[in-house]
């Protein structure tokens, strides 16, 4: 099986109701004017699939028919997002990137004498490990490798199945493979992501990117929550182990970190493109609903039909939020008190809908609890059907735009080409 490769920088495209395509790579087709090449990802997880009622080879079709229209000549792929055994084998005939979520394994042991093993392979680590761009050295005993190997090495085992398993099913047709270990409690040390690294290699997995838990809040659609130097110390400490485990344990030279929850993420960008170009790091960034939030923008400032859609979803998903908000309990942080009644809303224009809905902290309209609600209600505008969808097709300049203009003014530039 062949290796797909992914380019230095990539960029996660969630299109939750695949009339976005065109538009998202119409941003990514800006940056490469600006001189940056980037390679389009379109993800889209399980759950979102069977929410809207979509499949992934309508995410393959939409991105083949975008590269088409706009002659976009480099490589694209099609993101299984956050798949398992379970439901991987739904992703395979359209997707040629993984990205494979163990988090429910994390905190599992495995057996007993394949964590003796593994402390045994590692064992030329035990003392004082100076690796380049770390400060201080990292101390490493027996038992710190023991705890590691208790809480990821049954996780890296799971992926090893899950790759297996694609690899013998995909055959000859090459593909990319994350994993993720973002969806736990607390973030990885450098010393974690070292042993994990070594366990992924010994696992025969060609990772390519790799999403640790970074410390702080990602909350879905808004900025970060959290103590920037910290951020800034792991981010640094990640790319360091990283670019020493490739050396070390024999891992794809191109492999680099991935930041889920990565979009509106605007404090950490400055920080994060310092970082990338002090280590001469690539980056492979997760975005899923800032897309669908542009569109709801889009219909606001279209008016008329548009303007009333997007009202509507609102009232609807005030309504039904505990059911709409407990599956992203974790990863969203809503103050009910800071909703504004319907009554309000229903006179509201598309200007001071828009404002409210856009992630633009220098309006005085913005609402970030506005903001996250609609960013889980997308499941009210699936319910809507082809009201929804027609409208999205009817208002298609005004929303094309919003997210062309998202993607690349707000995520890319400050991303890659500010500094």
């Amino acid at each position: 099986m062949a290796i797909k490769p992914l380019s230095k920088y990539s960029f996660g495209l969630g299109d939750r109701f695949a009339h976005q395509a065109k538009a998202q790579l119409k941003a990514i087709i800006l940056a490469k004017k600006a001189g940056l090449h980037i390679t389009p990802v379109w993800n889209k997880s399980y759950r979102e699939h069977r929410i809207i009622g979509s499949s992934p080879e309508e995410t393959r079709q939409k991105a083949d028919e975008a590269v088409q229209a706009l002659g976009w000549q480099s490589d694209y792929f099609v993101d299984a997002d956050h798949i398992g055994l379970k439901t991987v084998d739904f992703f395979l005939n359209s997707s040629d990137f993984f990205t494979l979520d163990v988090a429910d394994f994390i905190g599992q042991k495995a057996d007993a004498g394949v964590i003796r093993s593994f402390v045994r392979a590692n064992g030329k680590f035990i003392g004082e490990l100076s690796i380049p761009g770390l400060q201080e050295p990292l101390q490493i005993k027996p038992e710190t490798i023991e705890q590691v190997a208790d809480d990821y090495l049954l996780a890296v085992r799971e992926a090893g199945k899950i790759y297996r398993h694609i690899l013998q099913n995909k055959g000859e047709r090459p593909f990319a493979v994350e994993v993720s270990f973002d969806e736990t409690e607390k973030p990885q040390s450098p010393v974690e992501i070292l042993f994990i690294l070594s366990a992924l290699s010994a696992e025969g997995i060609p990772v390519q990117t790799i999403a640790p838990k970074f410390s702080g809040r990602f909350n879905k659609g808004i900025d970060y929550v959290g103590d920037l130097h910290r951020f800034r110390n792991e981010f640094e400490q990640d790319l360091a182990v990283i670019r020493f485990a490739v050396r070390t344990f024999n891992l794809p030279d191109n492999l680099k970190l991935s930041v889920h929850s990565g979009s509106d993420k605007f404090s950490l960008y400055p920080i994060i493109c310092k970082a990338l170009q002090k280590f001469d790091a690539g980056l492979h960034l997760k975005t899923a609903g800032t897309t669908w939030l542009e569109e709801l923008i889009g219909l606001a400032e279209a008016g008329g039909e548009g303007l009333q859609i997007a009202k509507e979803i609102y009232y609807a998903s005030l309504r039904r939020f505990d059911e709409l908000c407990a599956p992203y309990a974790t990863v969203i942080d809503i103050d009910r008190s800071e909703l504004p009644d319907p009554q309000e809303v229903k006179n509201w224009d598309g200007q001071k809908f828009a404002e409210t809905l856009r992630h633009d902290e220098a309006n005085p309209n913005y609402n970030p609890h506005f903001r996250q609600l609609l960013h889980v209600g997308y499941k009210v505008a699936a319910e809507m059907g082809h009201r929804f969808t027609d409208a999205l097709q009817r208002f298609e300049p005004v929303i094309g735009e919003q997210v062309t203009q998202n993607i690349f003014d707000r995520h890319i530039r400050p991303l890659f080409l500010e500094e």
